[in-house]
């Protein structure tokens, strides 16, 4: 059985993490086995861990990042890992595949999960100056598009075909349209006559939750009946629910949290909006489209 150790933040339920969960389901556990280094719980570690797969926990490289280099390394020597994956959106990444090559790994590979990051002028100068070096090391290059590919490995070696573009595919069984979980799902929260307006997306800058909770404020004006159905968590959810009350919407915005049946609330909306600053391959829009939604989605190039 081959073991790939796939590096990531945590299990939770981001795009590149639930699409890498979409390999791991296809499986067959008797040939291929992926364990995972996070920094924090997630949604997923028990589904990893009855599959089979470990979960080891590390400390957090922006907080100890000494620390954290040298238990990815142990992890990587003490498992005997010779196939490491790291999901990262800049080469700040090549920190970790150098302490996945000095625990032995033989094959390390990077997968972009974006086409740009939040970065100042010091840590765009960094990237690209450790860039030649992040590429040197890598055995494999993956991103979901090519303006992931060109953000995260350069424009030459996008063009110079080093980098392998897999586009995230998806089930369509497991997102078409539903008419039973949609009346359920509206029934749930009261908003059985409403136009629903729809996002999938962690509370966090990149997903612009601000534009979104202003956009819905004007809507709201020509349709007095819609409702805005937010789906997901983080860090900024305060800051989002804030905004609805000073846009005086907070009644019309349903905060659901982090859902697993992804079906039942696509199929419970009438439209979805996504105005990330920035995405990879966004793996909602691709799903609410197999759903059948109407999507207006505002992404911004990257910016280097």
């Amino acid at each position: 059985m081959k073991r790939v150790l796939c590096i990531v933040s945590s299990l939770n339920a981001g795009g590149a993490e639930t699409f890498l969960m979409k390999l791991y389901r296809t499986f067959d556990l008797n040939e291929y086995q992926m364990d995972f280094v996070v920094n924090a719980e997630g949604i997923y570690d028990s589904e990893v861990k009855q599959r089979g797969g470990k979960v080891y926990t590390t400390p957090l490289r922006t907080e100890h990042p000494m620390e954290s280099f040298w238990a990815l390394k142990n992890v990587v020597s003490k498992g005997n890992y010779k196939y490491v994956l790291k999901l990262c959106d800049t080469p700040i990444g090549v920190i970790d595949v150098i302490a996945a090559k000095l625990g032995g790994a033989m094959r390390v590979g990077v997968r972009s999960c974006n086409a740009s990051a939040n970065m100042g002028l010091a840590k765009r100068t960094f990237c690209n100056a450790v860039r030649p070096l992040f590429n040197h090391l890598l055995d494999y290059k993956i991103a979901p598009s090519e303006l992931a590919a060109r953000y995260t490995f350069g424009n030459h070696e996008f063009e110079e075909g080093n980098v392998k573009i897999i586009n995230n595919g998806i089930q369509f069984e497991n997102y078409k349209f539903d008419e039973t979980k949609r009346n359920d799902v509206r029934k749930q929260y009261g908003i059985e006559k409403a136009f629903v307006v729809g996002h999938i997306g962690r509370f966090a800058q990149q997903k612009n939750h601000a534009f979104l909770i202003k956009v819905f404020a004007e809507f709201l004006k020509l349709n007095n009946h819609a409702v805005l159905l937010l789906v997901g968590s983080g860090e900024l959810e305060d800051m989002v629910r804030n905004q609805a009350i000073e846009c005086a919407v907070e009644d019309r915005v349903v905060f659901a949290g982090v859902q697993m049946d992804v079906q039942a609330y696509l199929s419970a909306m009438d439209c979805f909006l996504l105005p990330s600053f920035f995405e990879g391959l966004p793996n909602t829009v691709v799903e609410a489209q197999a759903n059948g939604l109407n999507c207006f989605s505002q992404i911004q190039l990257p910016r280097r």
